[in-house]
């Protein structure tokens, strides 16, 4: 495999931004690993990151490199600061750079990546697992699939629920991300009315997974838009587990999650 620190400019958010790539690279002499790489144009993840983290995060906390070194795709993990995959409030249009700008500029610094939607999946996991079935649900033209592990990915209640409990400085946070939370509901940032949205048009829906330990804050968001997602006729696989809000189960998930994508794809 090869292991590329990326910076580059974006025009859609004015300034320079930062994104970990890995490529495929066939390897015999690795101790330990074994690089594969395909002939033609190889399938490509966007491994989205959480609030604390950025586009480091998963090279640092899990065995991704590893992991994918015998199945011939390229991992794209971009930083997003806060943006939570959104165009915000506040004026920074992080929905417009991940969904749009960077699959282009990584098609046009790679050319061997595949334009193909059923060969690019988006994964995330928490803030990340929102941004990853986001893109699945609103720029289904460009990702066919997205993979949430401790996602939240039933914002549009959750703010609801918890907007008794902030100070000023969370709710001037969160305010400036979705506006207020009567706001985000319904609109292009809640998933629950993309995914609608998307089943009207009744274009080709993405498969989905998802998987949330029972012990995390995000379990009960999770199995609430589980059961949504069934009722809609969404493709999901979902799972769930002893486990809470930590690296050591996102490490192994996302094992599976690269499991289901390429048994299908």
């Amino acid at each position: 495999m090869a292991y590329l620190n990326v910076e580059f400019f974006s025009d859609v958010l004015k300034m320079s931004m930062t994104m970990g790539v890995i490529l495929p690279q066939k390897t015999d002499w690795q101790i330990g690993m074994k690089g594969c790489a395909g002939d033609g144009k190889y399938k490509t993840m966007y491994l989205l990151h959480g609030m604390s983290d950025d586009q480091s995060i998963w090279m640092r906390r899990t065995s991704i490199e590893r992991y994918v070194s015998e199945l011939g795709i390229a991992v794209v993990m971009p930083t997003t600061h806060l943006g939570w995959y959104t165009n915000t409030t506040y004026g920074l249009k992080y929905w417009d750079f991940i969904s749009k700008e960077l699959p282009a500029i990584c098609r046009q610094f790679f050319p061997n990546m595949s334009d193909k939607k059923e060969d690019t999946l988006a994964a995330g996991l928490s803030m990340g697992g929102y941004g990853a079935w986001k893109l699945a649900l609103g720029a289904n033209d460009t990702f066919g699939a997205a993979a949430s592990l401790s996602g939240a990915i039933d914002m549009a209640t959750h703010l609801v629920e918890k907007e008794a409990e902030e100070d000023d400085t969370e709710k001037a946070f969160w305010t400036g991300v979705f506006g207020s939370p009567e706001q985000m509901k319904g609109s292009e940032n809640d998933l629950w009315a993309l995914a609608a949205k998307l089943k009207k048009e009744e274009k080709t829906l993405p498969r989905l997974f998802a998987w949330c330990g029972k012990q995390d804050f995000l379990y009960k968001d999770n199995v609430r838009t589980w059961e949504y997602m069934k009722k809609l006729g969404y493709p999901l696989e979902f799972h769930e587990s002893d486990g809470d809000h930590q690296w050591c189960y996102w490490d192994e998930q996302i094992q599976n999650v690269l499991k289901w994508w390429l048994e299908c794809v």
